[in-house]
């Protein structure tokens, strides 16, 4: 029996709003794992580049291990480093979690770093002299005046966080990139194509809204008319 020649699904098309109908679940389920998976990695990455980098910005010796360990975390293919966290993970989300977190590590520790050194000396004397104890010039002088470079990195950080999560499906954890593993083996091309596509909206989004924060918590950056 031939298939109807308005059905788009049986004539493997690209485009296919019948896919998007009858899929609708299994990609909301895809969209969610990925948006989880990226969220957890950025946030887990700074929360460990933000101490590096106050080491490194702090103790100048610690700056060059700290760099050169994150740069070359960076340059290990994707595919090794999770073979390599593979016996500490096994199969499971936090193996995928854990490599996208090394990989954000350069990109975040480095810009942070930047930001810190880019603070005035002069604005920290004038912090001090006016009785600004160490942790109160952290948290109210040099992290905000950071805040636009480290911004920076997290938005170049997430928009990688959310492409890498597709490798997690080799291992099955990789939001849309499951479809599209799935859709490459079936040679399926709407479930490849609307993965793709939704990887790419994500990424637009994510790094929009991050944009639209940066200009939020950084008032003073704007132009005045």
């Amino acid at each position: 029996m031939t298939a109807p020649p308005d059905d788009c699904l049986a004539r493997n098309e690209w485009l296919c709003g019948a896919y998007l109908s009858s899929r609708r679940e299994i990609l909301w389920d895809a969209v969610v794992q990925h948006l989880q998976l990226t969220a957890v990695s950025v946030l887990i990455g700074l929360a460990l580049a933000v101490p590096l980098a106050l080491a490194a910005r702090h103790r100048r010796w610690a700056a060059g291990p700290v760099l050169a360990v994150t740069t070359v975390l960076y340059t290990v293919p994707s595919l090794a480093m999770f073979s390599l966290l593979l016996p500490v993970y096994g199969l499971s989300a936090s193996l995928v979690v854990a490599g996208l977190v090394l990989y954000s590590l350069t990109l975040l520790v480095r810009n942070i770093l930047a930001g810190l050194r880019a603070v005035p000396e002069e604005t920290r004397q004038a912090a001090r002299g006016m009785g600004y104890g160490p942790l109160r010039l952290l948290l109210a002088v040099e992290l905000p005046l950071a805040l636009p470079a480290a911004m920076a990195g997290v938005r170049i950080a997430t928009v990688s966080a959310v492409s890498l999560v597709t490798v997690g499906a080799i291992v099955g954890y990789g939001g849309l990139g499951n479809l599209i593993y799935a859709g490459m083996n079936t040679y399926f091309k709407a479930q490849v194509l609307t993965a793709s596509v939704l990887c790419v909206v994500i990424a637009v989004v994510a790094d929009l809204l991050l944009l639209l924060a940066q200009r939020l918590l950084t008032p003073w950056t704007r132009r005045q008319p």
